[in-house]
Protein backbone atom coordinates (compact mmCIF):
# COMPACT_ATOMS: atom_id res chain seq x y z
CA UNK A 1 0.00 0.00 0.00
CA UNK A 2 1.32 3.39 -0.57
CA UNK A 3 2.01 5.80 2.26
CA UNK A 4 -1.54 7.89 2.79
CA UNK A 5 -0.35 11.59 3.41
CA UNK A 6 -2.74 14.38 4.84
CA UNK A 7 -2.81 18.29 3.77
CA UNK A 8 -4.88 20.98 4.54
CA UNK A 9 -6.70 23.31 2.13
CA UNK A 10 -8.39 26.80 2.47
CA UNK A 11 -11.86 26.31 1.81
CA UNK A 12 -12.41 29.87 0.37
CA UNK A 13 -9.15 30.05 -2.00
CA UNK A 14 -7.90 25.96 -2.15
CA UNK A 15 -4.21 27.34 -1.07
CA UNK A 16 -2.38 24.23 0.25
CA UNK A 17 -0.21 23.54 3.24
CA UNK A 18 1.54 21.26 4.95
CA UNK A 19 0.34 22.16 8.40
CA UNK A 20 -2.27 23.77 9.89
CA UNK A 21 -2.78 27.64 9.79
CA UNK A 22 -5.28 29.90 11.28
CA UNK A 23 -4.42 32.63 8.42
CA UNK A 24 -4.70 32.00 5.02
CA UNK A 25 -1.54 33.52 3.57
CA UNK A 26 -3.18 33.66 -0.08
CA UNK A 27 -6.85 35.44 0.74
CA UNK A 28 -5.99 36.00 4.72
CA UNK A 29 -9.12 34.97 5.50
CA UNK A 30 -9.34 33.09 9.40
CA UNK A 31 -10.18 29.51 10.35
CA UNK A 32 -10.48 28.43 6.71
CA UNK A 33 -8.22 25.39 6.58
CA UNK A 34 -9.36 21.85 7.04
CA UNK A 35 -7.40 18.70 6.38
CA UNK A 36 -7.56 16.77 3.65
CA UNK A 37 -6.19 13.08 3.48
CA UNK A 38 -4.76 12.62 0.14
CA UNK A 39 -3.59 9.05 -1.34
CA UNK A 40 -0.29 9.70 -3.46
CA UNK A 41 1.75 7.02 -3.85
CA UNK A 42 3.72 4.24 -6.36
CA UNK A 43 0.80 2.11 -6.37
CA UNK A 44 -1.61 4.92 -7.74
CA UNK A 45 -3.28 2.99 -11.06
CA UNK A 46 -2.19 4.16 -13.61
CA UNK A 47 -3.72 7.40 -14.99
CA UNK A 48 -6.65 7.10 -17.83
CA UNK A 49 -5.15 6.96 -21.25
CA UNK A 50 -7.35 8.89 -23.59
CA UNK A 51 -4.69 8.28 -26.33
CA UNK A 52 -6.87 5.51 -27.95
CA UNK A 53 -10.29 7.45 -27.34
CA UNK A 54 -10.02 9.19 -31.00
CA UNK A 55 -6.38 8.05 -31.89
CA UNK A 56 -4.55 11.47 -31.03
CA UNK A 57 -1.44 11.31 -30.48
CA UNK A 58 0.74 12.69 -27.26
CA UNK A 59 1.63 16.06 -27.87
CA UNK A 60 5.15 17.74 -29.00
CA UNK A 61 5.88 21.62 -29.00
CA UNK A 62 4.50 23.08 -32.26
CA UNK A 63 5.30 26.05 -33.82
CA UNK A 64 2.47 28.99 -33.24
CA UNK A 65 2.42 30.04 -37.00
CA UNK A 66 1.64 25.95 -38.04
CA UNK A 67 -1.34 26.12 -35.82
CA UNK A 68 -4.15 26.54 -38.39
CA UNK A 69 -6.54 29.14 -37.34
CA UNK A 70 -9.58 27.54 -38.76
CA UNK A 71 -12.98 28.57 -36.30
CA UNK A 72 -13.81 26.38 -33.07
CA UNK A 73 -16.28 23.70 -34.14
CA UNK A 74 -19.85 23.49 -32.12
CA UNK A 75 -22.57 21.62 -32.01
CA UNK A 76 -25.98 23.95 -32.40
CA UNK A 77 -28.40 22.65 -30.07
CA UNK A 78 -32.00 23.21 -30.89
CA UNK A 79 -32.07 26.16 -27.65
CA UNK A 80 -31.65 29.48 -29.14
CA UNK A 81 -31.22 30.51 -25.93
CA UNK A 82 -28.46 28.46 -24.91
CA UNK A 83 -26.68 29.16 -28.37
CA UNK A 84 -26.53 33.04 -27.51
CA UNK A 85 -25.16 32.69 -24.28
CA UNK A 86 -22.49 30.31 -25.23
CA UNK A 87 -21.48 32.14 -27.84
CA UNK A 88 -22.71 30.67 -30.75
CA UNK A 89 -23.13 26.61 -29.67
CA UNK A 90 -20.87 24.07 -28.09
CA UNK A 91 -17.58 23.61 -28.68
CA UNK A 92 -15.88 20.88 -29.08
CA UNK A 93 -14.05 20.02 -25.73
CA UNK A 94 -15.28 22.35 -23.82
CA UNK A 95 -16.08 22.32 -20.60
CA UNK A 96 -19.19 24.55 -18.87
CA UNK A 97 -20.30 24.82 -15.30
CA UNK A 98 -23.70 25.84 -14.58
CA UNK A 99 -24.33 26.37 -11.71
CA UNK A 100 -27.48 28.23 -9.76
CA UNK A 101 -30.16 28.16 -6.57
CA UNK A 102 -31.48 24.19 -5.76
CA UNK A 103 -34.85 23.74 -7.72
CA UNK A 104 -34.50 26.80 -10.25
CA UNK A 105 -34.15 24.01 -13.03
CA UNK A 106 -30.40 23.73 -14.21
CA UNK A 107 -30.97 19.69 -14.41
CA UNK A 108 -34.54 20.43 -15.83
CA UNK A 109 -32.97 22.40 -18.85
CA UNK A 110 -30.12 20.54 -19.49
CA UNK A 111 -32.07 17.10 -19.30
CA UNK A 112 -34.02 18.83 -22.03
CA UNK A 113 -31.66 20.29 -24.00
CA UNK A 114 -29.75 16.54 -24.34
CA UNK A 115 -33.22 15.08 -25.37
CA UNK A 116 -33.76 17.43 -28.29
CA UNK A 117 -30.30 16.92 -29.35
CA UNK A 118 -31.03 13.90 -31.69
CA UNK A 119 -28.00 13.64 -34.10
CA UNK A 120 -25.38 12.58 -31.12
CA UNK A 121 -24.80 10.46 -28.37
CA UNK A 122 -25.36 11.83 -25.16
CA UNK A 123 -24.70 10.69 -21.74
CA UNK A 124 -26.53 11.72 -18.89
CA UNK A 125 -24.65 11.07 -15.34
CA UNK A 126 -26.58 11.68 -12.40
CA UNK A 127 -25.09 11.63 -8.74
CA UNK A 128 -28.04 12.77 -7.19
CA UNK A 129 -31.43 11.21 -8.66
CA UNK A 130 -32.19 7.64 -9.65
CA UNK A 131 -32.79 6.04 -13.13
CA UNK A 132 -36.46 6.14 -12.27
CA UNK A 133 -37.20 9.75 -11.08
CA UNK A 134 -34.66 11.04 -14.32
CA UNK A 135 -37.14 8.81 -16.81
CA UNK A 136 -40.47 10.49 -14.84
CA UNK A 137 -38.75 13.94 -15.59
CA UNK A 138 -38.15 13.24 -19.26
CA UNK A 139 -41.89 11.74 -19.38
CA UNK A 140 -42.67 15.32 -18.27
CA UNK A 141 -40.83 16.95 -20.93
CA UNK A 142 -42.23 14.76 -23.46
CA UNK A 143 -39.50 14.19 -25.54
CA UNK A 144 -38.03 11.23 -26.71
CA UNK A 145 -34.48 10.10 -27.79
CA UNK A 146 -32.65 6.82 -28.61
CA UNK A 147 -29.29 8.29 -28.30
CA UNK A 148 -29.42 9.52 -24.64
CA UNK A 149 -27.86 7.13 -22.12
CA UNK A 150 -28.87 7.43 -18.41
CA UNK A 151 -25.68 6.56 -15.60
CA UNK A 152 -25.84 7.20 -12.21
CA UNK A 153 -22.85 6.67 -10.40
CA UNK A 154 -20.38 9.32 -8.88
CA UNK A 155 -17.55 6.96 -8.98
CA UNK A 156 -15.17 8.50 -11.63
CA UNK A 157 -13.15 5.51 -12.65
CA UNK A 158 -16.50 4.24 -13.51
CA UNK A 159 -17.85 6.93 -15.19
CA UNK A 160 -14.91 6.42 -17.50
CA UNK A 161 -15.04 3.28 -17.93
CA UNK A 162 -19.12 3.36 -19.23
CA UNK A 163 -17.32 6.67 -21.38
CA UNK A 164 -14.96 4.47 -23.05
CA UNK A 165 -17.60 1.98 -24.14
CA UNK A 166 -20.32 4.26 -25.06
CA UNK A 167 -17.83 6.88 -26.43
CA UNK A 168 -20.50 9.80 -26.33
CA UNK A 169 -20.29 13.12 -28.47
CA UNK A 170 -21.49 15.23 -25.27
CA UNK A 171 -21.23 14.25 -21.27
CA UNK A 172 -23.71 16.29 -19.02
CA UNK A 173 -22.56 15.68 -15.16
CA UNK A 174 -25.36 16.16 -11.97
CA UNK A 175 -23.42 17.51 -9.96
CA UNK A 176 -19.57 18.06 -9.75
CA UNK A 177 -20.33 17.99 -5.87
CA UNK A 178 -21.34 14.46 -5.85
CA UNK A 179 -18.63 12.85 -7.64
CA UNK A 180 -15.98 10.79 -5.96
CA UNK A 181 -12.34 10.24 -7.25
CA UNK A 182 -10.76 6.86 -5.77
CA UNK A 183 -7.38 8.83 -5.81
CA UNK A 184 -8.84 10.79 -2.87
CA UNK A 185 -9.98 9.54 -0.11
CA UNK A 186 -12.24 12.59 1.62
CA UNK A 187 -15.68 12.26 0.91
CA UNK A 188 -17.25 14.04 -1.79
CA UNK A 189 -17.93 17.75 -2.18
CA UNK A 190 -14.43 18.37 -0.28
CA UNK A 191 -12.60 20.18 -1.64
CA UNK A 192 -10.02 18.17 -2.64
CA UNK A 193 -12.59 15.64 -4.45
CA UNK A 194 -14.12 18.62 -6.74
CA UNK A 195 -10.50 19.60 -7.44
CA UNK A 196 -9.66 16.22 -8.43
CA UNK A 197 -12.72 15.23 -10.23
CA UNK A 198 -13.09 18.57 -12.06
CA UNK A 199 -9.15 18.16 -13.46
CA UNK A 200 -10.09 14.07 -14.32
CA UNK A 201 -12.96 15.54 -16.55
CA UNK A 202 -10.94 18.77 -17.69
CA UNK A 203 -8.38 16.26 -18.78
CA UNK A 204 -10.65 13.66 -20.77
CA UNK A 205 -12.79 16.82 -22.58
CA UNK A 206 -9.33 18.19 -23.61
CA UNK A 207 -7.59 14.85 -24.86
CA UNK A 208 -11.09 13.58 -26.38
CA UNK A 209 -12.08 16.67 -27.89
CA UNK A 210 -15.98 16.12 -26.20
CA UNK A 211 -17.46 18.79 -24.42
CA UNK A 212 -18.50 18.09 -20.70
CA UNK A 213 -21.39 20.28 -18.86
CA UNK A 214 -21.20 20.29 -15.23
CA UNK A 215 -24.07 21.39 -13.02
CA UNK A 216 -22.85 22.72 -9.22
CA UNK A 217 -24.28 23.68 -6.30
CA UNK A 218 -24.28 27.04 -5.14
CA UNK A 219 -23.35 28.42 -0.94
CA UNK A 220 -26.09 30.59 0.85
CA UNK A 221 -23.96 33.41 -0.57
CA UNK A 222 -24.63 32.68 -3.99
CA UNK A 223 -21.17 31.55 -4.62
CA UNK A 224 -20.24 28.54 -6.60
CA UNK A 225 -19.71 25.92 -4.14
CA UNK A 226 -16.33 25.11 -3.52
CA UNK A 227 -12.87 25.88 -4.39
CA UNK A 228 -12.22 29.25 -6.93
CA UNK A 229 -10.04 27.07 -8.86
CA UNK A 230 -13.18 25.11 -9.87
CA UNK A 231 -13.98 28.62 -11.86
CA UNK A 232 -10.71 28.78 -13.71
CA UNK A 233 -10.37 25.20 -15.03
CA UNK A 234 -13.50 25.28 -17.01
CA UNK A 235 -13.99 27.36 -19.98
CA UNK A 236 -17.25 28.89 -19.14
CA UNK A 237 -19.29 29.38 -15.94
CA UNK A 238 -22.92 30.34 -16.52
CA UNK A 239 -25.55 31.28 -13.37
CA UNK A 240 -28.41 30.56 -13.85
CA UNK A 241 -31.03 32.75 -11.81
CA UNK A 242 -34.42 33.43 -11.09
CA UNK A 243 -36.75 34.10 -8.34
CA UNK A 244 -39.11 31.29 -7.21
CA UNK A 245 -42.25 33.25 -7.24
CA UNK A 246 -41.65 34.54 -11.01
CA UNK A 247 -41.73 31.91 -13.58
CA UNK A 248 -38.90 33.86 -15.58
CA UNK A 249 -35.06 31.94 -15.36
CA UNK A 250 -32.58 33.83 -16.72
CA UNK A 251 -29.16 32.08 -17.90
CA UNK A 252 -26.16 34.75 -17.46
CA UNK A 253 -22.69 34.17 -18.88
CA UNK A 254 -19.89 35.04 -16.10
CA UNK A 255 -16.76 33.73 -17.68
CA UNK A 256 -16.84 32.36 -21.71
CA UNK A 257 -13.26 31.75 -23.53
CA UNK A 258 -15.17 31.52 -26.72
CA UNK A 259 -17.81 34.26 -26.85
CA UNK A 260 -19.39 37.64 -24.91
CA UNK A 261 -19.68 37.64 -20.82
CA UNK A 262 -22.69 39.98 -21.14
CA UNK A 263 -25.20 37.30 -22.85
CA UNK A 264 -28.42 36.49 -21.34
CA UNK A 265 -30.68 33.87 -21.61
CA UNK A 266 -34.46 34.29 -20.80
CA UNK A 267 -36.71 31.15 -20.47
CA UNK A 268 -40.12 30.78 -18.52
CA UNK A 269 -40.93 27.57 -16.43
CA UNK A 270 -43.60 25.46 -17.59
CA UNK A 271 -45.23 22.62 -16.67
CA UNK A 272 -43.65 20.43 -19.93
CA UNK A 273 -40.07 22.22 -19.26
CA UNK A 274 -38.36 25.28 -19.97
CA UNK A 275 -39.86 27.25 -22.84
CA UNK A 276 -37.20 29.76 -24.36
CA UNK A 277 -38.67 33.30 -24.51
CA UNK A 278 -37.53 35.30 -27.66
CA UNK A 279 -39.21 38.33 -27.22
CA UNK A 280 -38.29 39.17 -23.27
CA UNK A 281 -39.56 42.83 -24.12
CA UNK A 282 -43.30 41.71 -24.32
CA UNK A 283 -42.65 40.01 -20.59
CA UNK A 284 -41.01 42.64 -19.06
CA UNK A 285 -43.36 45.16 -20.07
CA UNK A 286 -46.88 44.98 -18.67
CA UNK A 287 -49.54 45.11 -20.28
CA UNK A 288 -52.04 48.29 -18.61
CA UNK A 289 -55.17 49.79 -20.22
CA UNK A 290 -55.01 53.14 -17.60
CA UNK A 291 -51.98 55.63 -17.69
CA UNK A 292 -50.29 55.30 -14.36
CA UNK A 293 -47.44 57.73 -13.23
CA UNK A 294 -44.32 56.58 -12.00
CA UNK A 295 -43.39 54.26 -14.96
CA UNK A 296 -40.84 54.62 -17.71
CA UNK A 297 -39.92 52.23 -20.67
CA UNK A 298 -36.24 52.38 -20.89
CA UNK A 299 -34.45 50.72 -24.10
CA UNK A 300 -31.15 48.71 -22.73
CA UNK A 301 -28.68 45.99 -23.73
CA UNK A 302 -27.84 42.76 -22.18
CA UNK A 303 -24.67 41.76 -24.32
CA UNK A 304 -25.61 42.27 -27.51
CA UNK A 305 -29.37 42.01 -27.26
CA UNK A 306 -31.74 44.85 -26.74
CA UNK A 307 -34.53 44.57 -24.17
CA UNK A 308 -37.15 46.91 -23.42
CA UNK A 309 -37.58 47.08 -19.79
CA UNK A 310 -40.19 48.95 -17.50
CA UNK A 311 -38.89 51.00 -14.46
CA UNK A 312 -41.38 52.08 -11.71
CA UNK A 313 -41.03 54.90 -9.30
CA UNK A 314 -42.75 55.99 -6.11
CA UNK A 315 -42.37 59.21 -5.08
CA UNK A 316 -44.36 60.34 -1.94
CA UNK A 317 -44.15 62.71 1.52
CA UNK A 318 -41.93 61.08 4.21
CA UNK A 319 -43.48 60.14 7.60
CA UNK A 320 -40.29 59.91 9.06
CA UNK A 321 -37.68 61.79 9.96
CA UNK A 322 -34.89 60.26 7.70
CA UNK A 323 -36.47 59.65 4.19
CA UNK A 324 -36.33 56.38 2.60
CA UNK A 325 -34.66 55.16 -0.45
CA UNK A 326 -35.80 51.56 -1.49
CA UNK A 327 -34.45 50.02 -4.75
CA UNK A 328 -35.23 46.61 -6.42
CA UNK A 329 -33.07 45.41 -9.43
CA UNK A 330 -31.28 49.00 -9.69
CA UNK A 331 -27.86 50.20 -7.82
CA UNK A 332 -29.23 52.43 -4.55
CA UNK A 333 -26.01 54.55 -4.93
CA UNK A 334 -27.04 55.24 -8.82
CA UNK A 335 -30.10 56.54 -7.40
CA UNK A 336 -29.19 58.63 -4.68
CA UNK A 337 -26.99 60.24 -7.45
CA UNK A 338 -29.87 60.85 -10.09
CA UNK A 339 -31.84 62.48 -7.11
CA UNK A 340 -28.85 64.30 -6.25
CA UNK A 341 -28.60 65.80 -9.93
CA UNK A 342 -32.36 66.37 -10.27
CA UNK A 343 -32.32 68.45 -6.52
CA UNK A 344 -29.27 70.62 -7.50
CA UNK A 345 -29.85 71.05 -11.67
CA UNK A 346 -33.97 70.98 -11.47
CA UNK A 347 -35.16 72.71 -8.49
CA UNK A 348 -36.88 69.44 -7.14
CA UNK A 349 -37.33 68.98 -3.42
CA UNK A 350 -36.47 64.83 -2.89
CA UNK A 351 -34.73 65.63 -0.04
CA UNK A 352 -38.68 65.57 1.87
CA UNK A 353 -39.68 62.50 -0.12
CA UNK A 354 -39.43 58.47 0.33
CA UNK A 355 -38.58 57.45 -2.98
CA UNK A 356 -39.11 53.78 -4.03
CA UNK A 357 -37.73 52.46 -7.06
CA UNK A 358 -38.55 48.85 -9.12
CA UNK A 359 -37.46 47.05 -12.45
CA UNK A 360 -40.45 44.94 -13.43
CA UNK A 361 -40.38 41.56 -13.78
CA UNK A 362 -37.64 40.59 -11.48
CA UNK A 363 -34.61 41.35 -13.45
CA UNK A 364 -31.49 43.54 -12.16
CA UNK A 365 -29.94 46.13 -14.93
CA UNK A 366 -26.44 47.53 -14.82
CA UNK A 367 -26.85 49.44 -17.89
CA UNK A 368 -26.52 53.30 -17.10
CA UNK A 369 -28.96 53.62 -20.26
CA UNK A 370 -31.83 53.22 -17.88
CA UNK A 371 -30.94 56.42 -16.28
CA UNK A 372 -32.88 58.57 -18.13
CA UNK A 373 -35.63 56.28 -18.36
CA UNK A 374 -35.42 56.27 -14.11
CA UNK A 375 -35.31 60.10 -13.92
CA UNK A 376 -38.59 60.41 -16.07
CA UNK A 377 -40.33 57.89 -13.99
CA UNK A 378 -39.30 59.64 -10.90
CA UNK A 379 -40.47 63.29 -11.91
CA UNK A 380 -43.57 61.57 -13.46
CA UNK A 381 -44.44 59.95 -9.70
CA UNK A 382 -43.38 63.32 -8.12
CA UNK A 383 -45.90 65.74 -10.71
CA UNK A 384 -48.50 62.67 -10.37
CA UNK A 385 -48.56 63.02 -14.44
CA UNK A 386 -48.75 59.80 -16.00
CA UNK A 387 -46.16 59.70 -19.29
CA UNK A 388 -47.46 58.87 -22.96
CA UNK A 389 -47.79 55.12 -23.00
CA UNK A 390 -46.04 54.94 -26.56
CA UNK A 391 -42.73 56.70 -25.49
CA UNK A 392 -39.57 55.14 -24.34
CA UNK A 393 -36.33 56.49 -23.46
CA UNK A 394 -32.35 56.05 -23.63
CA UNK A 395 -29.64 57.62 -22.37
CA UNK A 396 -27.15 57.89 -19.36
CA UNK A 397 -27.23 61.14 -16.95
CA UNK A 398 -24.36 62.96 -15.96
CA UNK A 399 -23.55 64.98 -12.78
CA UNK A 400 -24.00 68.29 -14.41
CA UNK A 401 -27.35 67.60 -15.62
CA UNK A 402 -26.29 66.60 -19.39
CA UNK A 403 -27.98 63.40 -21.30
CA UNK A 404 -25.08 61.39 -22.33
CA UNK A 405 -24.17 59.43 -25.51
CA UNK A 406 -25.18 55.29 -25.40
CA UNK A 407 -24.14 52.48 -27.42
CA UNK A 408 -25.51 50.58 -29.79
CA UNK A 409 -28.30 53.19 -30.02
CA UNK A 410 -29.92 51.81 -33.32
CA UNK A 411 -30.60 48.47 -32.03
CA UNK A 412 -32.16 50.12 -29.23
CA UNK A 413 -34.75 52.31 -31.61
CA UNK A 414 -35.29 49.26 -33.71
CA UNK A 415 -36.52 47.32 -30.69
CA UNK A 416 -38.56 49.96 -29.91
CA UNK A 417 -39.81 50.07 -33.15
CA UNK A 418 -40.62 46.34 -34.10
CA UNK A 419 -43.01 46.64 -30.14
CA UNK A 420 -44.81 49.24 -31.67
CA UNK A 421 -43.38 52.45 -29.90
CA UNK A 422 -43.89 56.08 -31.31
CA UNK A 423 -41.15 58.10 -29.87
CA UNK A 424 -38.17 57.47 -28.29
CA UNK A 425 -36.30 60.50 -26.03
CA UNK A 426 -32.14 59.84 -27.06
CA UNK A 427 -28.97 62.00 -26.42
CA UNK A 428 -28.64 64.71 -28.70
CA UNK A 429 -24.74 63.63 -28.84
CA UNK A 430 -25.95 60.31 -30.40
CA UNK A 431 -26.55 62.23 -33.35
CA UNK A 432 -23.72 60.51 -35.56
CA UNK A 433 -25.23 57.26 -34.72
CA UNK A 434 -28.76 57.92 -35.54
CA UNK A 435 -30.18 56.03 -38.24
CA UNK A 436 -30.54 58.09 -41.39
CA UNK A 437 -33.11 56.79 -43.42
CA UNK A 438 -36.72 56.95 -42.84
CA UNK A 439 -38.24 55.10 -39.67
CA UNK A 440 -41.73 54.60 -38.25
CA UNK A 441 -40.45 55.52 -34.63
CA UNK A 442 -39.67 59.88 -33.89
CA UNK A 443 -36.44 60.10 -32.51
CA UNK A 444 -36.54 63.06 -29.89
CA UNK A 445 -32.73 63.93 -29.30
CA UNK A 446 -32.40 65.95 -26.10
CA UNK A 447 -29.66 67.53 -24.02
CA UNK A 448 -30.35 68.44 -20.39
CA UNK A 449 -32.78 66.99 -18.06
CA UNK A 450 -34.54 69.94 -17.53
CA UNK A 451 -35.26 70.03 -21.52
CA UNK A 452 -36.83 66.35 -20.80
CA UNK A 453 -38.98 67.84 -18.35
CA UNK A 454 -39.96 70.67 -20.43
CA UNK A 455 -40.47 67.99 -23.62
CA UNK A 456 -42.93 65.99 -21.57
CA UNK A 457 -44.78 67.76 -18.53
Amino acid sequence: MSKTKTSFFCSNCGNESAKWLGKCPSCNTWNTFVEEVIVKGTDKKKEDDWNEYNGNIKGKAVALNEVSSAEQKRIVTTDAELNRVLGGGIVLGSIVLVAGEPGIGKSTLFLQNGLLLNSITILYVSGEESEQQIKMRADRIGVANENFYLLTETNTQTIFKEIKKLKPQLVIVDSIQTLQSPYVESGPGSISQIRETAAELQRFAKETNTPVFLIGHITKDGNIAGPKILEHMVDTVLQFEGDRHYAYRILRTLKNRFGSTAELGIYEMTGEGMRAVTNPSEILITQKEDSLSGIAIAATMEGMRPLLIETQALVTQSVYGTPQRTVSGFDLRRLQLLLAVLEKRGGFHFGVKDVFVNIAGGIKVEDPSIDLAIVCALLSSYEDVPLPQHICFAGEVGLSGEIRAVNRIEQRIAEAEKLGFEKIIVSKYNAKSLPKGKTNIEIVALGKVEEVYQYLF
